[in-house]
């Protein structure tokens, strides 16, 4: 028992940091903070420093000011020493066939044009019909070894190991193959990738692929060739044989409960 409390006492001790570092990124001041959140700044101060231990409702409001997302939430309660606010269901738990008949039906709806579903680490969760002919050929010449060459099951939950976006974009043998415009979807891509990395709310253990993606072939150096100053154009259509150009939405579950669930991305292809 005086081990779990010593514990929870250095847990407790890390969640102020963690709170302080979130609000700094949001560029608030601790009276904005206070203000927003109904406390006293000589509270905050107290919480962000380790003196106070914040309840799990303050935490939480913090939180959700702050706008950290629920699985990095979780960590904070955690370090304040409190269990997690969410649960996480596996996607091969039978209580998520509903909502994979409700994906599937999405993807599906969604042919001829290509749609995709794929979790925070860029792991591809489901296809549908027309995505899945280009998925197969990337895998058949071997951008994913780990992952087989076999044709990849259409409308259904892909079984892990699965293949990851970012690493079948880089590979030279992936998609790189296929779009006409690489360079800019690539750069594009990575840009993004790179700043949700960076964020100080990312998860380490969620990270994608992103080292494995900038040492294949002419990555780093298509990362480095931007002119500094040069800003991100506001659209990327990407180009496929064809030729065809399409512009790309991602759809999330805005009203999900389960941090599986709320970090599922829909990815849906639309001609340019």
């Amino acid at each position: 028992m005086d081990g779990y409390q010593n514990s929870q006492a250095d847990c407790s001790h890390g969640a102020g940091p963690l709170l302080a570092r979130a609000r700094r990124a949001r560029r608030l001041s601790q009276l904005d903070l206070a203000l927003e959140t109904g406390i006293s700044t000589r509270h905050l101060s107290f919480v962000e420093t380790g003196r106070s231990r914040p309840s799990p409702g303050l935490v939480l409001r913090l939180c959700e000011v702050l706008g950290v997302p629920p699985r990095e939430a979780d960590g904070v309660l955690l370090a304040a020493g409190h269990a997690p606010a969410h649960r996480e269901t596996p996607l091969e738990a039978p209580a998520m066939a509903e909502v994979l008949a409700a994906l599937r039906l999405i993807l599906a709806r969604h042919d001829p044009l290509p749609a995709v579903a794929f979790d925070a680490s860029w792991d591809i969760v489901m296809v549908n019909q027309a995505y899945a002919g280009a998925l197969d050929a990337c895998l058949a010449a071997g951008a994913e070894p780990a992952v087989g060459a076999g044709p990849v099951a259409r409308l259904a939950l892909l079984p892990a190991p699965r293949p990851n976006l970012l690493r079948l974009l880089c590979h030279p043998q992936g998609a790189r193959r296929f779009i006409g415009n690489w360079p800019e979807v690539a750069r594009a891509l990575l840009d993004r990738v790179q700043r949700e990395a960076r964020l100080p709310s990312a998860d380490p253990a969620r990270r994608p692929p992103i080292e494995e993606a900038l040492a294949q072939p002419g990555v780093a150096a298509l990362m480095r060739s931007r002119p500094p100053g040069l800003a991100a154009p506001l659209v990327v259509p990407v180009e496929m044989p064809g030729p065809t150009r399409y512009l790309t939405t991602i759809a999330t579950l805005g009203t999900a409960q389960d941090l599986t669930l709320r970090e599922l991305r829909i990815e849906t292809y639309h001609p340019a």
